[in-house]
């Protein structure tokens, strides 16, 4: 089987990636390297472009026209440079989502699975959401995922059909450190808590008075290599999950239960040998107390449970950093 992976050269695809290929399934990646990197390419099939490029694709089904599925990875993901550039997030989201996909429809690919987001929640108040719970996207970014999912929804009544995989909040990287995040600075809690750890700095907790079990902000952190077999497991169950009149749906991918930043801190410390000390903060502008999910539907429709656990997540990801300073040009 061969699956189809555009955005493979990212962080999530890139992982996908490699669970495909652990899983006997044959990825060929799609990127245009705005942000994926070329080093997460090597010995994979793989064509440099863009998604919206339809000559490109119609090449790509040609030359491998037992492609059976097609995973979307590719979009621009930064909160911060979506407010500053919305009209470039909804090219890179939306615009070039539906070139790809009448690509796709064009090239008789019936199965698209969505990389979506679960920022397209209204998750403020700390409780658990599930995949029928209100939508408020508060970010051009997050936006740009809850319109897509909309316009896939439509589509998917005459064209391809499109599984939704809405993901929380990743952490980690692939246990064999193939590939993880590319970012040497990343801008995620796990990141700034990692960078603090480094310098030698305490970590601030913006925000201690939110309506959670210690007072910090919650989210629902989830091991990238356990979001990867969830989408094997998507690939695998597709034809079961979207069948007869129902051709499109989204599925939550989360721990199903949230951990505060007190909680992250703690599990951080649980990995180190030399703690990081942590300082309480008012928080910013903007901040929520946040959410997680619920994951009924994922374990009903994939068979799927989160394996790993956030010390895993972590461990990984500290592991993670040395090799990607060595495999890594810039």
């Amino acid at each position: 089987m061969k699956v189809l992976i555009a955005g493979g050269a990212g962080y999530i695809g890139s992982t996908v990636a490699s669970a495909c290929l652990d899983a006997g399934i044959t990825p060929v990646i799609l990127d245009n390297l705005v942000r994926g990197r070329r080093e997460f390419t090597e010995g994979r099939t793989f064509y440099e472009g863009d998604i919206a490029d339809g000559a490109l694709v119609d090449r790509i089904f040609s030359e491998h026209p037992d492609i059976s599925a097609v995973v979307h990875c590719a979009a621009l993901i930064v909160v911060p440079e979506s407010v500053a550039d919305p009209i470039g997030y909804y090219e890179a989201n939306v615009a070039k989502s539906l070139a790809f996909v009448g690509h796709l429809h064009r090239n008789d690919c019936d199965r698209i699975i969505f990389s979506s987001s679960a920022s397209i929640y209204r998750a403020e108040d700390g409780s658990p959401v599930n995949e029928d719970s209100p939508l408020a996207p508060q970010s051009p970014y997050a936006r740009t995922k809850a319109v897509c999912e909309e316009m896939f929804a439509d589509i998917a009544v005459a064209g391809p059909r499109v599984l939704s995989l809405r993901y929380f909040n990743p952490v980690g990287a692939d246990p064999e450190l193939r590939t993880g995040l590319q970012l040497k600075r990343p801008s995620h809690a796990l990141g700034v808590l990692i960078q603090a750890h480094q310098e030698g700095r305490p970590f601030p907790i913006t925000g201690t008075n939110y309506p959670t079990r210690d007072g910090s902000g919650i989210r629902d952190y989830v091991h990238v290599w356990d979001l990867a077999a969830a989408h094997i497991a998507a690939i695998e169950r597709f034809d079961s999950i979207l069948t007869g009149s129902k051709r499109s749906i989204a599925i939550n991918l989360g721990t199903g239960s949230g951990t505060t930043v007190r909680e992250l801190c703690a599990a951080f410390n649980n990995v180190v040998s030399t703690p990081l000390a942590t300082i309480d903060a008012d928080p910013r502008p903007g901040d929520v107390a946040g959410g997680y999910t619920k994951s009924d539907r994922a374990a009903e429709l994939l068979g799927w449970t989160p394996k790993l656990s956030l010390e895993d997540g972590i461990r990984s990801a500290l592991d993670w950093i040395p090799v990607r300073d060595g495999l890594l040009k810039d």
